[in-house]
């Protein structure tokens, strides 16, 4: 058995999602992570999926709509977005926010992102 394959988050295809917003993904058994690049003046759409959401701010600011509340994220903090839940998010100030959002079980829909893992999974 060889070991681990080791990705680099900068290495890995990015996909245009509209202006301003952009994103990758890395897989597992029963979880995806996807890695958002979200731009100041990005477009908001609110939606809501029946996936559980965390969502970790590596850097910028997010302000994250959820239900009724609307909460600022900053880097180093996580929140929680429970499935079924409308709710959307845009970067704040004139950084653009890394966002890390983390899905349970994996998002059929995103799982394009991951054909370079195709391999690791047999």
């Amino acid at each position: 058995m060889t070991g681990p394959k080791i990705y680099r988050w900068s290495e890995l295809p990015r996909e245009d999602v509209r202006p301003g917003v952009s994103r990758t993904a890395f897989r597992g058994e029963n979880s995806v992570m996807v890695m958002n690049w979200l731009e100041p003046g990005m477009e908001k759409r609110p939606h809501s999926h029946p996936f559980e959401q965390l969502a970790y701010i590596l850097s910028g600011r997010v302000r994250f709509e959820i239900g009724d509340e609307v909460v600022e994220v900053g880097a180093g903090e996580v929140l929680r977005i429970p499935p079924d839940v409308v709710h959307c998010g845009e970067a704040m100030g004139d950084e653009v926010a890394v966002n890390l959002d983390v899905f349970a079980p994996p998002r059929a829909d995103y799982l394009h992102l991951t054909r370079y893992q195709d391999e690791d999974f047999g």
